[in-house]
């Protein structure tokens, strides 16, 4: 197959060698997510597992701050390179020899800087983060500069655009690791500031062509890989309530509750149709930029049930309200964040609207529970799905 071939040929035929890389529509149909995507989600979530398990150890360790704020850093690294990717691969996928290799690059990158977390946390070491976040740029540049080569007019200019604004934020992070450490907190908002500034800058007067149920399913399919995290972490606990028979009546409400409060995450994310929201770039980057939110809460929830898990067993130096609220804190913000950026578009009426806010303001109550916190919650997570179920029905 020459560079003729349009964009997307070779999918469900032998690898093409190499295509002329053009975007592709919007209207495509049957657009799905490629193996390739998730075998890229699965390199994300080594990352993700490796920035919870150090969250758990510092909350643990009654150092909450330091946790949460080395959390925070990390995870955006993470979200914010697997959300350019999926931008770029929805407007630009073709599936040939070079596109899989530039990606399976990118995935190398994401491995540096799944190492990387563990000094990021500890020793505010981020060199090895910054050199795996560096190879994932480098590669989805040399991605916009082949779309650049392979378009004309103002679909070249803005791939030239993502292209300039990627080197010049990513030589900026390079810079800021030189600095001394006292400039990092200050030099990173500013950057993460610059990055989110990029793709507003790049499509102010013409869009790329990513397409709206694709992205959805890649969204979908990610929320689900995290939430997969916390199941883990539930499996954990009951794993701990066998081997410390002594704390089973503790840790068996424990896991169950954790489950109880993934499967209603699950429930509330997936209630909607959200690729009928996304008809405008206005509309999908707000919903897409939300998602560090929702996301970051949907991978801390696993985080806290291995705290609340900790703490039961004697293993944390914390209260057993200050663990609870490791799991109940990061619930009601991903209750409130999938309300505020996902779903509340399909919600009619005030008592539809309230349905998850006031879900959220019950999980933290749940808060002053103690050690039946977590069960407690999920329990409310469950009346918070059935109400919403309820007042669909009889709209």
């Amino acid at each position: 197959m020459d560079e003729s071939t349009p964009t997307g040929a070779g999918h469900g035929r032998a690898v093409a060698t190499r295509v002329r890389i053009r975007a592709r529509s919007r209207t495509e149909p049957h657009r799905a997510s490629t193996p390739l995507e998730l075998l890229f989600d699965l390199c994300f979530v080594v990352a993700v597992a490796q920035a919870g398990s150090k969250l758990v150890h510092a909350l643990a360790a009654g150092h909450p701050g330091h946790g949460i704020t080395g959390y925070l850093l990390v995870f955006f690294a993470i979200w914010w390179a697997w959300m350019n990717f999926t931008w770029f691969a929805s407007a630009y996928d073709t599936d040939d020899v070079l596109y899989r290799l530039v990606t399976l690059v990118q995935m190398s990158g994401v491995l540096v800087l799944a190492a990387g977390v563990p000094r990021a946390f500890d020793d505010a070491d981020y060199t090895v983060a910054v050199v795996g976040y560096l190879i994932m740029r480098a590669a989805l540049t040399f991605q916009w500069l082949r779309a650049a080569s392979g378009e004309s007019g103002a679909a070249r200019t803005v791939a030239l655009r993502y292209a300039a604004g990627l080197v010049v934020v990513q030589i900026a992070w390079v810079v800021l690791l030189l600095l001394p450490g006292s400039w990092w907190t200050g030099g990173f908002l500013v950057l993460v500031a610059a990055e989110l500034s990029v793709p507003a800058y790049a499509e102010h007067d013409r869009h790329t062509s990513w397409h709206p149920h694709h992205i959805a399913e890649r969204y979908g399919l990610f929320t689900l890989i995290v939430l997969g995290e916390s199941i883990s972490a539930a499996t954990v606990a009951v794993q701990s309530a066998l081997d410390e028979s002594a704390a089973l009546d503790l840790l068996l409400p424990i896991a169950a509750g954790g489950l109880v409060i993934v499967f209603a995450a699950f429930w509330s994310y997936f209630a909607v149709p959200i690729h009928e929201h996304l008809s405008s770039n206005r509309q999908a980057f707000l919903w897409g930029y939300g998602h560090y939110a929702v996301l970051g809460s949907a991978a801390a929830i696993g985080a806290g049930i291995e705290v609340a898990v900790e703490q039961v067993t004697g293993h944390a130096e914390i209260s057993a309200r200050a663990a609870a609220s490791c799991v109940t804190v990061p619930t009601a913000v991903f209750l409130l964040m999938v309300w505020a950026v996902h779903t509340r578009h399909f919600k009619s009426g005030l008592a539809q609207h309230m349905v998850l806010p006031a879900g959220a303001v019950a999980v933290l109550a749940c808060t002053l529970a103690g050690h039946l916190a977590v069960p407690f919650a999920g329990l409310a997570c469950a009346c918070t799905v059935a109400a919403g179920v309820w007042l669909a029905r009889v709209r």
